[in-house]
């Protein structure tokens, strides 16, 4: 059973949509104490850090997705949800956000492009056995302003929209896609999917 994070910040709906045409038991939840129920849990997030974390906070969340991350079952998050992942964020002021791996976020900088970077963009897997077993460069959807900074060895996968940034990561159990796959037709079902196979 996927858990799919309810905290108002996120088309749930898409996401949970995009497991049922994979055959898989989804379910929204909103109560912090029924995440540790679940096999795999996604983070989506659609909107502002800061408010994102306000949410989660404001219900507890923030606290049982960080015991969810602790017990070693396999988590995603999806776009803002990636970035909820990491340090901090300077979107519209500094806030901290679940710091569940190293790192930050921060705004496109110094580009000739059209920030929010919008559209279909290539995905350059660095690693081929988790998320993008069987992809090759797979093109996603993207929607967004600002992007993770972290080490390179958290980084599993790149995008280039003026310069090459981290549009997707790993932690052990943890995982992070920047773009969102529920709106990224085939290539988005697989790597759920892939998600979902994880041993």
């Amino acid at each position: 059973m996927v858990g799919i994070v309810d905290y108002n910040m996120g088309n749930l709906a898409s996401v949970k949509n995009a497991f049922q045409l994979l055959g898989v038991d989804a379910k929204i939840e909103s109560d912090p104490q029924k995440l540790k129920d679940f096999d795999r849990l996604i983070l989506p997030g659609v909107g502002a850090f800061g408010d994102a974390m306000e949410h989660l906070e404001s219900i507890g969340m923030d606290s049982a997705i960080k015991e969810y991350a602790d017990s070693g079952k396999y988590m995603l998050g999806i776009c803002l949800g990636m970035q909820l992942l990491f340090n901090k964020s300077e979107e519209f002021g500094n806030h901290n956000g679940l710091g569940l791996i190293e790192g930050e976020v921060r705004k496109f900088r110094d580009i000739d492009f059209k920030v929010p970077h919008m559209g279909w963009n290539r995905l350059f897997p660095k690693n081929s056995d988790t998320l993008f077993k069987g992809l090759k460069d797979p093109y996603l959807y993207f929607v967004h302003s600002y992007h993770i900074v972290t080490d390179d060895k958290y980084i599993l996968g790149e995008t280039e929209y003026g310069y090459k940034f981290g549009s997707s990561v790993q932690k052990d159990n943890i995982f992070g896609l920047q773009p969102h796959p529920e709106k990224s037709h085939d290539n988005g079902i697989a790597i759920l999917k892939n998600f979902v196979d994880l041993k």
